[in-house]
């Protein structure tokens, strides 16, 4: 029915046995539900976010319910090599190896071009493109290294093809991350490794509510074909999808996880 969410898929086993990394994975939103996803599917998660309290939470929580050797964490700031460098070190060592990341860190805003400060710009950019490159460099690294393949997935957003008024520089941190994704690819597939993206419309969260405005969100949920914005965990599925074996041949793509119509 249109408006109203699908039943909840349960998991399949599809990555049975992976050693997997989710950044910026505490709390409600894609990055929280990804987490959860990957170790109903049965893989091994470090959860990993900036904000250190909500993330003792989440290993807390999924630890209780998947089982603490299955989970790890670690808090990490993508913006600081040193803190992505010993996240993906303990990713390895709590794993055996690295199989999957999911690089979902990212930072918005909103602001007019005219009045946006280079702090404002340089914050999101940072955050949201330079931390995606940090981390996947971080983990081609690692995989490279193994020479056992392995698969990446960044966030990306619709809003990397789609205009909006006031998100310039998320809208350029996003279609950046597309770029990098695409680029990426390639030279992973030389040993091994895919490169994929998400490309989410509009996905409801508690974080999303507060910087938003009512009549904002009223807009954005008119312009999706079903009349609702989509679950954390149905952007978590396609990121499953793209973990999985199920998408095999598929590397360099943006997927759009998306019912908007231009």
């Amino acid at each position: 029915m249109t408006g109203t969410p699908p039943p909840y898929v349960p998991g399949h086993g599809l990555l049975a046995g992976r050693g997997a990394v989710v950044t910026a994975a505490a709390g409600a939103g894609i990055g929280g539900a990804t987490a959860r996803r990957l170790l109903e599917e049965g893989a091994r998660v470090v959860v990993s976010d900036a904000h250190a309290r909500r993330l003792k939470e989440t290993e807390a929580e999924l630890a209780a319910e998947f089982g603490a050797d299955r989970v790890a964490a670690l808090p990490c700031d993508v913006t600081d090599e040193t803190q992505v460098a010993a996240l993906f070190d303990l990713a390895v060592e709590h794993h055996g190896g690295l199989d999957i990341v999911v690089n979902n860190a990212g930072l918005g805003g909103t602001a007019d071009l005219v009045d946006m400060t280079d702090e404002q710009w340089d914050k999101v950019l940072d955050v949201t493109l330079n931390g995606t490159f940090r981390c996947t460099r971080a983990a081609l690294r690692r995989m490279k290294a193994a020479g056992a393949g392995g698969v990446v997935v960044n966030n990306a957003s619709v809003i990397g093809w789609r205009a909006q008024k006031g998100q310039a520089h998320y809208a350029a941190a996003k279609a950046g991350v597309m770029a990098l994704t695409r680029c990426a690819a390639l030279e992973a597939a030389d040993y091994g490794v895919r490169v994929n993206a998400v490309s989410p419309s509009l996905a409801m969260h508690p974080h999303l509510v507060k910087v938003t405005t009512p009549e904002l969100l009223e807009e954005l949920t008119s312009r999706e074909a079903f009349g609702r914005y989509a679950e954390p965990w149905e952007v978590a599925n396609v990121i499953v999808f793209l973990a999985s074996g199920y998408s095999s041949y598929l590397t360099g793509e943006v997927l759009s996880v998306s019912s908007q119509h231009p």
